[in-house]
């Protein structure tokens, strides 16, 4: 178990609207006591259809805002922000700016949780146009398969995020469209034995995926696993954990928060209200 110690920081989770609440809410679940704080850009969503360019300046302003409030570790929750800034944030970024903070992204533990499952021969990936074009999935799994031992299929999703944000998941629109990318998957692999749901909204669809995949097919999303990760994380960096408060919670977006809160309690699983902010100038 971690134990924990009073200081002034904050876990930092930053999404491009409020997908990365799944991730959030499953961090409560696992570590109840960490105290964090959220970023939705919520303004600039989704960020599956921007440049690889707007997608790093998004997601450097995201995080230095999260930094200038006192976060020593950050999250990125969105799957496109891991996929296109992350790692050009940590290697020149970072270390010239931000020594001592640290950033982690979603890709690399889903895809060890992946490719640790005895069914990781047949597996598909679900996500946005741009994180599917970064071909970043494919390029960590092959870091830790062999590329003969794997078939990965990816399909792209686009319009769907737009429908989850516009509190559609329920309808005739969204299952029909679901429907079709499952069908677009299974032309190109129809053994695909476990599929990974990478965006952080597609979890309120989790249903519909499972409704129109073969039965007997996986279907995995992020939260928990990433949950897991952090927690091990924390155990191996005990000088982290030690920067780290306890029992706290702040919440921002990029648009007015009036009206939002129904929505954000759709992905967070409780109620949940924001403050405004503007990172961007």
């Amino acid at each position: 178990m971690l134990s924990y110690t009073k200081n002034s920081f904050m876990l930092g989770i930053f999404d491009s609207g409020f997908g990365g609440l799944t991730v959030l809410r499953e961090i409560h679940r696992r570590l109840p006591h960490l105290s964090t704080l959220y970023l939705g850009d919520n303004a600039r969503a989704p960020y599956g259809d921007r440049s690889q360019e707007e997608i790093f300046q998004f997601a450097l302003e995201g995080l230095s805002f999260l930094f200038a409030q006192g976060c020593p570790l950050v999250i990125f929750a969105c799957n496109t922000a891991s996929a296109h800034a992350l790692r050009r944030i940590q290697q020149t970024i970072l270390p010239i700016r931000f020594p001592d903070r640290r950033v982690l992204g979603v890709t690399r533990p889903t895809v060890e949780y992946l490719a640790g499952s005895d069914r990781a021969h047949h597996l598909g990936i679900f996500a946005t146009q741009a994180t599917v074009d970064s071909r970043s999935y494919e390029l960590e799994l092959h870091k830790l398969l062999a590329k003969n031992s794997v078939m990965l299929t990816q399909v792209a999703c686009p319009g769907l995020t737009n429908l989850i944000e516009a509190g559609k998941e329920e309808t005739e629109e969204t299952a029909q469209l679901v429907k079709h990318f499952v069908s677009d998957m299974l032309t190109q692999d129809p053994h695909v034995q476990r599929v990974l749901l990478a965006c952080t909204h597609y979890p309120l669809i989790k249903h519909l995926f499972g409704k129109s995949l073969p039965k007997g097919v996986d279907v995995l999303t992020q939260g928990e696993v990433v949950a897991q990760k952090l927690e091990t994380y924390l155990e191996r960096h005990p000088e982290m954990m030690g920067r780290l408060n306890q029992n706290g919670m702040r919440k921002y977006c990029t648009t007015s928060s009036a009206g939002i809160s129904q929505l954000a309690t759709r992905f967070y699983g409780s109620e949940i209200n924001f403050e405004q902010v503007n990172i961007h100038g």
